[in-house]
């Protein structure tokens, strides 16, 4: 069995492709997590490659149920709200992201399962997806009891995608994800897997804050960053979905990190009066679209991600 496999990543479409090549499923709104169940033990590990089995006790102890077979499992780890949808804002207050709990368990989190790299010996990452997928049907299928209950199937939808993504869209989830039933398992964004998104959201380091004369605990903005190539760059501030009490926490964790050198952490042209800090948290953002500045359009806050797991921040081409 495979150390670590690299995931395969979605490419950002702003339409479905056409054709019955594709298998859709929802987007599923939490963290990437790769289950490697193995004669010793369950390794739950994150898309960077972090061990984060004792954070997600009840998906360690279902896919402990899948047993005694050997594989790895690619899946997605959300908490559901009230409804069953999946809230990426429960998820990080679960986990305590970044916060004084950081390391804290998200025993209420479930993992939806859509892909299996490898099962009793064999590497499955040269098989057809279509293959793939029958074999985590039948995987799941045999152990479907309440133990398994942490472990579900990503299960596919039928129907043309564009309808699916308005229905999707209607409901208040993410979006869709369509791969390509013929490919084998690549990692990095090949174009085998899309996803189309209702509203775009993405993660970005915080670089700084504008200071608040309404709320002088606070902060008026947060200076938001993304990667060009090794290389971090401003993509715009986000001002809107902070409750005053979460303003004046990330204020103080803010405040902790702030930036010791005369220039900024990246070049910066803007004239408002800017405290920088250090590129260490990252910030899940909701936006509506790019401007031609390559700036954020009305963005809106969602919470944090994981500080030492920083393989989501998002990449510009």
């Amino acid at each position: 069995m495979p150390e670590r496999v690299e995931p395969a990543l979605a490419q950002l479409k702003s339409r479905p492709p056409i054709g019955n090549e594709w298998s859709w499923e929802l987007k599923w709104d939490g963290y990437r997590l790769a289950v490697h169940i193995e004669p010793q033990g369950v390794r739950i590990l994150t898309r960077g490659g972090h061990d984060w089995t004792h954070r997600f006790p009840a998906i360690e102890q279902a896919a402990r149920a899948l047993g005694p077979a050997t594989m790895i499992i690619d899946g997605e780890a959300v908490v559901l709200d009230e409804e069953g949808r999946p809230d990426f804002g429960l998820l990080q207050q679960s986990l305590g992201a970044s916060g004084k709990q950081a390391g804290n368990r998200a025993s209420d989190a479930v993992l939806y399962a859509f892909d299996l790299v490898y099962l009793d010996g064999h590497d499955l990452r040269g098989v057809e997806y279509r293959s793939r997928r029958h074999l985590l049907e039948d995987t799941l299928s045999v152990a479907n009891n309440d133990e398994a209950g942490a472990v579900r199937l990503s299960e596919t939808l039928d129907g043309e995608p564009t309808v699916l993504l308005e229905h999707v869209c209607r409901l208040g989830l993410e979006g869709i994800v369509g791969k390509h039933l013929d490919r084998p398992y690549r990692s990095g964004r090949t174009g085998d897997w899309v996803k189309i998104k209702c509203v775009q959201s993405e993660a970005f380091f915080i670089v700084g804050y504008e200071r608040s004369t309404a709320s002088p605990a606070g902060f008026a903005s947060l200076v938001l960053a993304a990667y060009r190539g090794a290389d971090l760059v401003h993509v715009g501030s986000v001002g809107t979905g902070f409750r005053q009490a979460e303003a004046n926490r990330l204020r103080k964790m803010l405040d902790t990190l702030r930036w010791k050198r005369k220039q900024p952490p990246l070049p910066y042209s803007g004239s408002a009066d800017i405290v920088w800090v250090e590129p260490t948290l990252i910030a899940e953002i909701e936006f509506r679209a790019w401007t031609t500045d390559g700036k954020l359009r009305h963005p809106s806050y969602k919470g944090l991600r994981e500080r030492q797991d920083n393989a989501d921040v998002f990449h510009l081409d």
